[in-house]
Protein backbone atom coordinates (compact mmCIF):
# COMPACT_ATOMS: atom_id res chain seq x y z
CA UNK A 1 0.00 0.00 0.00
CA UNK A 2 1.23 3.58 -0.53
CA UNK A 3 1.81 6.08 1.98
CA UNK A 4 0.05 8.66 2.75
CA UNK A 5 2.66 11.12 1.48
CA UNK A 6 2.30 9.60 -2.06
CA UNK A 7 -1.24 10.65 -1.61
CA UNK A 8 -0.95 14.01 -0.61
CA UNK A 9 1.87 14.43 -3.71
CA UNK A 10 -0.29 12.76 -6.01
CA UNK A 11 -3.24 15.07 -4.97
CA UNK A 12 -1.16 18.25 -4.84
CA UNK A 13 0.04 17.78 -8.66
CA UNK A 14 -3.53 16.50 -9.53
CA UNK A 15 -4.55 20.12 -7.61
CA UNK A 16 -1.93 22.14 -10.19
CA UNK A 17 -3.25 20.71 -13.18
CA UNK A 18 -0.63 17.95 -14.23
CA UNK A 19 -2.35 15.15 -16.07
CA UNK A 20 -2.28 11.40 -14.94
CA UNK A 21 0.76 9.78 -16.46
CA UNK A 22 2.95 12.99 -15.41
CA UNK A 23 1.88 12.65 -12.17
CA UNK A 24 2.21 8.89 -12.05
CA UNK A 25 5.51 9.03 -13.89
CA UNK A 26 6.82 11.92 -11.09
CA UNK A 27 5.76 10.36 -8.21
CA UNK A 28 6.37 6.11 -8.93
CA UNK A 29 2.21 5.83 -8.45
CA UNK A 30 0.91 3.57 -10.73
CA UNK A 31 -1.34 5.56 -13.21
CA UNK A 32 -4.76 3.59 -12.81
CA UNK A 33 -4.00 4.01 -8.57
CA UNK A 34 -3.58 7.78 -9.72
CA UNK A 35 -7.10 7.90 -11.49
CA UNK A 36 -8.51 5.83 -8.61
CA UNK A 37 -7.53 8.94 -6.31
CA UNK A 38 -8.19 11.77 -8.08
CA UNK A 39 -11.39 10.37 -9.08
CA UNK A 40 -12.56 10.62 -5.04
CA UNK A 41 -11.68 6.75 -4.68
CA UNK A 42 -8.37 6.55 -2.21
CA UNK A 43 -7.91 4.54 0.63
CA UNK A 44 -10.77 5.72 3.28
CA UNK A 45 -7.96 6.30 5.78
CA UNK A 46 -6.15 8.54 3.83
CA UNK A 47 -9.20 10.77 2.41
CA UNK A 48 -10.50 11.00 6.31
CA UNK A 49 -6.84 12.01 7.14
CA UNK A 50 -6.78 14.71 4.55
CA UNK A 51 -10.29 16.15 5.68
CA UNK A 52 -10.25 16.18 9.13
CA UNK A 53 -13.51 13.36 9.26
CA UNK A 54 -13.48 10.41 11.12
CA UNK A 55 -15.14 7.06 10.32
CA UNK A 56 -16.83 4.81 12.47
CA UNK A 57 -14.84 1.45 13.31
CA UNK A 58 -17.94 -1.04 12.63
CA UNK A 59 -19.81 -0.04 9.69
CA UNK A 60 -17.30 2.35 8.02
CA UNK A 61 -19.80 5.21 7.51
CA UNK A 62 -18.51 8.80 8.65
CA UNK A 63 -18.98 9.35 12.77
CA UNK A 64 -22.48 8.96 13.73
CA UNK A 65 -23.67 12.20 14.92
CA UNK A 66 -26.69 10.99 17.06
CA UNK A 67 -27.53 14.48 18.10
CA UNK A 68 -29.61 14.35 14.58
CA UNK A 69 -31.61 11.90 15.07
CA UNK A 70 -35.41 12.02 15.31
CA UNK A 71 -35.64 11.29 18.83
CA UNK A 72 -39.76 10.47 18.94
CA UNK A 73 -39.45 8.06 16.39
CA UNK A 74 -36.58 6.72 16.87
CA UNK A 75 -37.58 5.94 20.33
CA UNK A 76 -40.27 4.37 18.79
CA UNK A 77 -39.00 2.37 15.98
CA UNK A 78 -36.87 1.08 19.14
CA UNK A 79 -39.50 -0.31 20.71
CA UNK A 80 -40.92 -2.11 17.44
CA UNK A 81 -37.43 -3.79 17.13
CA UNK A 82 -36.83 -5.11 20.18
CA UNK A 83 -40.44 -6.80 19.68
CA UNK A 84 -40.68 -7.45 16.23
CA UNK A 85 -37.42 -6.64 14.27
CA UNK A 86 -34.19 -7.92 13.93
CA UNK A 87 -31.27 -7.31 12.08
CA UNK A 88 -30.14 -9.50 9.17
CA UNK A 89 -26.58 -9.62 7.74
CA UNK A 90 -26.17 -9.52 3.87
CA UNK A 91 -23.24 -9.89 1.83
CA UNK A 92 -22.44 -6.07 1.58
CA UNK A 93 -24.96 -4.35 4.19
CA UNK A 94 -27.45 -5.47 7.09
CA UNK A 95 -31.14 -4.97 6.65
CA UNK A 96 -33.35 -4.54 9.07
CA UNK A 97 -36.77 -6.29 9.18
CA UNK A 98 -40.16 -6.01 11.34
CA UNK A 99 -42.65 -8.32 10.77
CA UNK A 100 -46.40 -6.93 11.27
CA UNK A 101 -50.12 -7.76 10.82
CA UNK A 102 -51.51 -6.48 7.63
CA UNK A 103 -54.83 -5.91 9.89
CA UNK A 104 -52.84 -2.78 11.19
CA UNK A 105 -52.73 -0.53 8.41
CA UNK A 106 -52.08 2.67 10.54
CA UNK A 107 -49.43 0.79 12.35
CA UNK A 108 -47.50 -0.50 9.55
CA UNK A 109 -47.80 3.76 8.13
CA UNK A 110 -46.26 4.48 11.42
CA UNK A 111 -43.56 2.28 11.33
CA UNK A 112 -41.94 3.02 7.68
CA UNK A 113 -42.72 6.68 8.69
CA UNK A 114 -39.95 5.77 11.47
CA UNK A 115 -37.43 3.56 9.60
CA UNK A 116 -37.27 7.00 6.68
CA UNK A 117 -36.81 9.71 9.44
CA UNK A 118 -33.87 7.35 11.62
CA UNK A 119 -32.58 6.11 7.33
CA UNK A 120 -33.52 9.07 5.52
CA UNK A 121 -30.97 8.37 2.45
CA UNK A 122 -32.02 4.87 2.28
CA UNK A 123 -34.72 2.83 0.89
CA UNK A 124 -37.63 1.71 2.78
CA UNK A 125 -40.14 -1.17 1.54
CA UNK A 126 -43.57 -3.03 2.32
CA UNK A 127 -45.07 -5.88 1.11
CA UNK A 128 -47.27 -8.88 2.29
CA UNK A 129 -46.11 -12.35 2.50
CA UNK A 130 -48.60 -14.48 1.07
CA UNK A 131 -50.73 -16.39 1.86
CA UNK A 132 -49.78 -15.41 5.52
CA UNK A 133 -51.76 -12.12 7.12
CA UNK A 134 -47.99 -10.33 7.46
CA UNK A 135 -46.44 -7.40 6.11
CA UNK A 136 -42.90 -7.16 6.02
CA UNK A 137 -41.04 -3.80 6.75
CA UNK A 138 -37.16 -3.40 5.66
CA UNK A 139 -34.33 -0.91 5.25
CA UNK A 140 -31.15 -1.86 3.92
CA UNK A 141 -28.34 0.19 5.54
CA UNK A 142 -24.98 -1.00 6.92
CA UNK A 143 -25.43 1.71 10.19
CA UNK A 144 -28.31 -0.43 11.79
CA UNK A 145 -26.23 -2.49 13.99
CA UNK A 146 -24.53 1.14 15.13
CA UNK A 147 -27.84 2.75 15.78
CA UNK A 148 -29.39 -0.91 17.67
CA UNK A 149 -26.58 -2.25 19.04
CA UNK A 150 -29.67 -4.73 21.02
CA UNK A 151 -28.43 -6.43 17.87
CA UNK A 152 -26.77 -10.02 18.36
CA UNK A 153 -26.55 -13.77 17.24
CA UNK A 154 -29.79 -15.82 18.72
CA UNK A 155 -33.01 -14.54 20.23
CA UNK A 156 -33.34 -11.55 22.12
CA UNK A 157 -34.43 -13.40 25.54
CA UNK A 158 -31.62 -15.96 25.62
CA UNK A 159 -29.10 -12.73 25.82
CA UNK A 160 -28.86 -9.50 27.60
CA UNK A 161 -30.75 -6.63 26.02
CA UNK A 162 -29.68 -3.25 27.83
CA UNK A 163 -30.15 0.79 26.25
CA UNK A 164 -26.78 2.08 25.45
CA UNK A 165 -26.50 5.58 28.03
CA UNK A 166 -27.15 7.50 24.45
CA UNK A 167 -30.07 5.52 23.66
CA UNK A 168 -31.34 5.71 27.66
CA UNK A 169 -31.52 9.60 27.12
CA UNK A 170 -33.34 9.39 24.50
CA UNK A 171 -36.10 7.36 25.10
CA UNK A 172 -36.51 8.77 28.68
CA UNK A 173 -36.81 12.09 26.84
CA UNK A 174 -39.10 10.08 24.57
CA UNK A 175 -41.05 7.63 26.53
CA UNK A 176 -44.14 8.37 25.46
CA UNK A 177 -42.85 7.50 21.73
CA UNK A 178 -40.69 4.09 23.03
CA UNK A 179 -44.06 2.78 24.92
CA UNK A 180 -46.12 2.98 21.84
CA UNK A 181 -43.37 0.94 20.23
CA UNK A 182 -43.56 -1.69 22.46
CA UNK A 183 -47.36 -1.57 22.36
CA UNK A 184 -47.67 -2.00 18.84
CA UNK A 185 -45.27 -5.22 18.52
CA UNK A 186 -45.67 -7.21 21.53
CA UNK A 187 -48.90 -5.44 23.28
CA UNK A 188 -52.58 -5.03 23.06
CA UNK A 189 -55.41 -3.08 24.19
CA UNK A 190 -59.17 -4.92 24.85
CA UNK A 191 -62.19 -4.84 26.58
CA UNK A 192 -62.07 -6.99 29.81
CA UNK A 193 -65.49 -8.25 31.06
CA UNK A 194 -66.10 -7.87 35.06
CA UNK A 195 -69.03 -9.46 36.46
CA UNK A 196 -69.70 -7.42 39.97
CA UNK A 197 -72.90 -9.69 41.48
CA UNK A 198 -75.65 -9.96 38.38
CA UNK A 199 -74.18 -6.78 36.68
CA UNK A 200 -71.54 -7.55 33.87
CA UNK A 201 -69.35 -4.36 33.31
CA UNK A 202 -66.46 -3.77 30.83
CA UNK A 203 -63.65 -2.65 31.06
CA UNK A 204 -60.58 -1.41 28.56
CA UNK A 205 -57.12 -2.51 29.98
CA UNK A 206 -53.59 -3.27 28.06
CA UNK A 207 -51.22 -6.19 28.27
CA UNK A 208 -47.63 -6.41 27.26
CA UNK A 209 -46.14 -9.66 26.39
CA UNK A 210 -42.59 -10.72 25.70
CA UNK A 211 -40.26 -13.50 26.31
CA UNK A 212 -37.26 -11.10 27.53
CA UNK A 213 -37.39 -10.24 31.31
CA UNK A 214 -35.10 -7.72 30.12
CA UNK A 215 -37.46 -6.18 27.44
CA UNK A 216 -40.51 -6.21 30.01
CA UNK A 217 -38.25 -4.31 32.61
CA UNK A 218 -37.82 -1.29 30.21
CA UNK A 219 -41.22 -1.29 29.18
CA UNK A 220 -41.97 -1.24 33.45
CA UNK A 221 -39.86 1.69 33.51
CA UNK A 222 -40.83 3.97 31.04
CA UNK A 223 -44.30 3.31 32.63
CA UNK A 224 -42.77 4.14 35.31
CA UNK A 225 -41.26 7.47 33.87
CA UNK A 226 -44.90 8.20 32.36
CA UNK A 227 -46.54 7.86 36.01
CA UNK A 228 -48.34 4.85 34.89
CA UNK A 229 -49.12 1.96 37.11
CA UNK A 230 -48.91 -1.21 35.93
CA UNK A 231 -48.95 -5.01 37.68
CA UNK A 232 -47.24 -8.62 36.95
CA UNK A 233 -49.55 -11.19 35.60
CA UNK A 234 -47.99 -13.75 35.28
CA UNK A 235 -43.99 -14.51 33.79
CA UNK A 236 -44.43 -12.89 30.86
CA UNK A 237 -47.18 -10.74 30.45
CA UNK A 238 -47.69 -6.56 31.96
CA UNK A 239 -50.92 -5.58 32.99
CA UNK A 240 -51.91 -2.28 32.61
CA UNK A 241 -55.84 -1.90 34.33
CA UNK A 242 -56.62 0.78 36.39
CA UNK A 243 -59.16 3.60 34.84
CA UNK A 244 -56.67 6.62 35.48
CA UNK A 245 -53.62 4.42 33.67
CA UNK A 246 -55.28 3.38 31.03
CA UNK A 247 -56.65 6.28 30.14
CA UNK A 248 -53.19 7.71 30.23
CA UNK A 249 -51.71 5.11 27.84
CA UNK A 250 -55.09 5.64 25.48
CA UNK A 251 -54.04 9.70 25.08
CA UNK A 252 -50.91 8.08 22.76
CA UNK A 253 -51.54 4.45 22.13
CA UNK A 254 -54.80 3.69 21.88
CA UNK A 255 -56.53 0.29 19.80
CA UNK A 256 -54.57 -1.18 17.42
CA UNK A 257 -55.32 0.15 14.00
Amino acid sequence: MRSLEDYRMVMELNALGHNRSEISRQTGVNRRTVIDWVTGHGPRAYREAESGRQSCRACGHPEHDLSALDAAQYSYLLGIYLGDGYIAPNARTTCLRVFMDSRHPQIIGSCVRAMRAVMPANRVTAFRRKPFNCVEIQCSSRQWPCFFPQHGPGVKHQRVIALADWQAAITSREAEAFVRGLIHSDGSRFLNPVRHGSKLCVYPRYNFSNRSEDIRALFCDHLDLLGIEWRRMNQWNISVARRASVARLDEFVGPKR
